[in-house]
């Protein structure tokens, strides 16, 4: 279930009330008059089944909500109420399947910016791969893959392509392509360092690395398994089940490439900066294509749900125990 405040201004309150009452999928409806005072208005609150919560969400943006006053969202842990479970039953569907596509922009929007604490990630995750590559230890490169931030913006990018805004499409790109650069830059430095106080060698790089071998030899694989992580990302971010992304995170070698590609740049290694970079592309692309993929199956089945579900503002029957619009519960 997914828990609405919103702020109305007087005029719009019956308006407000009115669409979430008509709502399937809805429950425990509040009206307190008066109570917002910046901005004035109303402040109404209710749960909604979380595969309702987008149609809701969208007729309360087409009221203009979000500019007159304001619509918060939060996702409710636990519900003892048989309203709830009887609203989560009349809302066709799972709630683990629905994507609320303003809360994923909204989540998208904020991971694919181009910060400080973003470049810093990046960088320290590439810089932890660099030195799992020269002393071909799996651990390290599996924590580097964990630390890496990087896909914030492949799903960012994911989501401004299906939802067809260049804008956040452009900002994702630039956040993603200047945080490789800048990492792998800094990385170049760290190398360089790590070379001088001997650290670090070429004989290390060009010995046999059969841990971490693979990160430089890209190959069909590579572009499945980014397929499949692609995938299995978006689904764990359109389905709030965040727990897999550290599994997606440690089966793509994004990061490790772009730390291999820096290492062996600085010993002159032209095959294998190229290779790696190769192994670094092959990558985003398959996320980036599974994402997009991925987001425009979940938009059609939703959209076809749609069908089933009593559109917002259409009358349906009151319960026996509902109260009246502008009462303190429903």
């Amino acid at each position: 279930m997914l828990h609405l405040r919103l702020i109305t201004p007087a005029e719009k309150t019956d308006s407000v009330v009115r669409l979430i009452r008509t709502t399937v999928g809805t429950a425990h409806l509040v009206v307190m008059p008066g109570a917002a005072l910046s901005p004035s208005g109303d402040v109404v609150m209710c749960d909604v089944a979380r595969e309702a919560g987008d149609e809701l969400i969208g007729a309360l943006r087409e009221l203009d909500l979000d500019r007159s006053g304001s619509i918060a969202v939060e996702n409710i842990d636990l519900s003892l109420s048989e309203r709830a479970d009887r609203a989560e039953e009349e809302a066709p569907g799972e709630g683990a399947d629905a994507v609320l596509w303003e809360h994923l922009a909204d989540a998208t929007h904020e991971e694919s910016t181009l910060s400080v604490t973003y470049v810093a990630f990046i960088t320290l995750a590439t810089m932890i791969a660099a030195c799992g590559v020269v002393l071909d230890n799996a651990i390290l490169i599996v924590g580097a893959m964990a630390v890496g931030p990087e896909f914030g913006p492949l799903a960012g990018i994911c989501t401004a392509v299906v939802q067809r805004a260049p804008r956040p499409a452009l900002r994702s790109l630039v956040a993603l392509l200047a945080g490789f650069a800048a990492a792998m830059a800094v990385t170049v430095g760290f190398s360089l360092f790590m070379d001088a106080v001997g650290l670090f060698s070429e004989e290390r790089l060009e010995a046999d690395r059969p841990n971490t071998g693979f990160i430089y030899a890209p190959d069909w694989f590579s572009f499945v398994v980014a397929v499949l992580a692609g995938a299995a990302g978006t689904l764990s971010l359109t389905s709030a089940k965040s727990g897999a992304l550290v599994g997606v995170a440690i089966s793509v070698t994004t990061v490790p490439a772009a730390a291999n590609a820096a290492v062996a740049l600085i010993y002159g290694d032209a095959n294998q900066t190229l290779l790696s970079t190769e192994q670094l592309l092959l990558n985003l692309l398959g996320i980036i294509l599974a994402g997009t993929l991925t987001l425009l199956v979940q938009k059609w089945l939703w959209a076809r749900q749609r069908g089933r579900l009593v559109k917002p503002g259409r009358p349906r029957a009151l319960r026996p125990d509902s109260r009246p619009p502008g009462g303190d519960g429903s």
